[in-house]
């Protein structure tokens, strides 16, 4: 992972000629390599075998995309899981399973061993069978704030 020759040139910049089929919008980059890609809330597994698999044909036009950007993340919000990289991984590893999330552009099975020639794709959307996100409440935070303020039952704690 560390030695030898350079493999790849990854890209800080979203890939000229990007095209996104419908239902795809917003490409951000993460970080060099690491696209992220908006979509519509995930609604079954049906629909996703249709949307990826659209997705994954798009891609499969850019010929020196997987040296550019070898992996692309689907989710709903492409510019919050680019802004840092707390985003990216809590979004990114909370909300994909290895098993149904994963796909790839070009992909293939050779002697039973999965591959894609593409760049490697993860559905990082919301599932239904998700907890909501949780979200800091601004009026809890205050609350909770003023509490280790001098005076506070809470000071010299937090």
């Amino acid at each position: 992972a560390a030695r030898g020759e350079r493999r790849r040139n990854l890209s800080a910049d979203v890939p000229a000629g990007l095209f996104l089929p419908d239902g795809f919008s917003k490409p951000n980059i993460v970080f060099p390599g690491v696209l992220a890609i908006q979509a519509s809330p995930y609604t079954d597994e049906k629909n996703v075998e249709e949307e990826i698999g659209r997705l994954c044909a798009s891609l499969s036009t850019i010929d020196a995309l997987v040296e550019q950007v070898p992996l692309v993340l689907v989710t709903e919000d492409s510019e919050f899981i680019s802004r840092n990289l707390n985003n990216f991984l809590w979004v990114t590893f909370t909300r994909s399973s290895p098993s149904h999330d994963i796909h790839g552009a070009g992909s293939f099975i050779d002697h039973k061993h999965w591959g894609c020639t593409g760049p490697l794709i993860i559905d990082a959307r919301l599932k239904p069978h998700h907890a909501p996100p949780l979200v800091e409440d601004p009026k809890i935070t205050r609350r909770v704030d003023a509490l280790g303020k001098v005076g506070g039952c809470l000071h010299g704690i937090i």
